[in-house]
């Protein structure tokens, strides 16, 4: 059985987390960490990167940085990670969520403005798949409108938008180094990105648990004591040693994982011409990363025999989120501004096939081949 997903790994892990195992620093913030964050700061440009144990711990972060309070409204899409969300949530916010683009899965810029209302305090736009949304468009509706972009890169790790690299555009942004994703840190991972230097200083007391233990670090108090809210968001060493690992081949598993969705975008694209499937569809502002290679069929029901006879045809084939608007909790904590046009009936046609780095050319083929075999069926 081809899987869907293989963590990446590169040969280099085991020397550095060995390294940091012996060091005298594992709890967190030693040297590799600080190598990680000054990779990120250099590679995307951002004012400050801060690593967490998870990309959910990132958003929650950014929801207090923000002070969110109950009542606040956040918009963002429905088709998104439940950690999107619940970040917010968290802090007592009510989620407004807009349709989604067909063509790229992602928010609709030109529904937000239209869900503002005098108690929205920030834009969580999600740059699905790790294709950029509209930035330019939704800065543009956060400043006049003067909210918060918190950009929900989870996915989006090496990819750009008209240059940028996605997370350094908005106020603040989050990665994600869960192990499904491009770049891990051993199974879990995020890092909050900074681009306002107003959240810098807070950021850093927030992660260390509400204390100025970062300050007394630097000599700028001689103690150190709990000075706001904040939790455990700093991660352990053995993590930070994982993943600079990867970060040292970071162009290798790039090229790798792009060579991929080339590969399968051009062997399936006779199948797009008679109709069989939907191909992804990338806008030409932007650079992706190769994250997800999916297809749309035309419906639920052809998307769920297509992933039981492609397990047949031993590959691994999955679909995605179930739109948060139509969940137990999205239906008590939000609501859906305007109309469900696209979230749900393309939510509901897309399935995922199997990509990651170090993919040999025979899975590739054999992958490509039992599509074909599949919708000769006319599943």
């Amino acid at each position: 059985m081809i899987p869907f997903n293989k963590p990446p790994y590169t040969g280099l892990e085991d020397k550095y987390v060995l390294e940091a195992m012996r060091s005298s620093k594992m709890s967190g913030d030693g040297a590799f960490t600080l190598l990680c964050q000054e990779w990120f700061e250099r590679q995307a440009g951002c004012k400050k990167a801060l690593l967490t144990p998870s990309c959910t711990q990132a958003l929650e972060m950014a929801a207090i940085l923000l002070d969110i309070q109950p009542g606040d409204e956040v918009i963002m899409p429905s088709y998104t990670f439940v950690s999107t969300a619940n970040a917010f949530v968290l802090r007592g916010a009510k989620i407004v969520f807009v349709d989604i683009r067909p063509d790229t899965m992602n928010i609709d810029e030109n529904l937000i403005e239209a869900a503002i209302t005098s108690k929205t305090k920030a834009i969580v736009p999600v740059h699905y798949a790790g294709v950029a949304c509209e930035m330019d468009a939704i800065m543009d509706i956060a400043a006049r409108h003067e909210l918060f972009v918190i950009e929900d890169a989870a996915q989006g790790m090496m990819s750009t938008y008209k240059g940028r690299a996605l997370g350094s555009i908005g106020h603040m942004g989050a990665y994600s180094f869960h192990e499904t994703k491009n770049y891990t840190s051993g199974g879990e991972g995020g890092l909050l990105l900074i681009n306002d230097e107003r959240f810098i200083e807070r950021a850093e007391i927030i992660r260390e648990k509400g204390t100025n233990r970062s300050q007394f670090f630097k000599g700028m108090v001689d103690k150190y004591t709990w000075v706001d809210i904040g939790s455990s968001y700093v991660p352990s060493e053995l993590q930070a040693a994982y993943l600079y690992a990867q970060l040292v081949n970071v162009n290798e598993i790039n090229e790798a994982r792009l060579n991929s969705w080339k590969f399968y975008f051009s062997e399936l694209q006779d199948l797009q011409f008679q109709k069989k499937l939907e191909l992804p569809q990338l806008p030409s502002a932007i650079t992706h990363n190769a994250h997800m290679f999916y297809i749309k069929l035309k419906d639920l029901g052809r998307r769920s025999r297509f992933i039981e006879m492609m397990r047949g045809e031993g590959v691994s084939s999955v679909f995605h989120y179930v739109p948060l608007h139509s969940s137990p909790k999205g239906k008590c904590f939000g609501i859906f501004h305007g109309t469900d046009t696209y979230t749900s009936r393309e939510s509901e046609r897309l399935i995922r096939l199997p990509i990651w780095y170090g993919m040999t050319d025979q899975e590739r083929e054999k992958v490509v081949q039992a599509v074909r075999t599949v919708l000769k069926c006319d599943v």
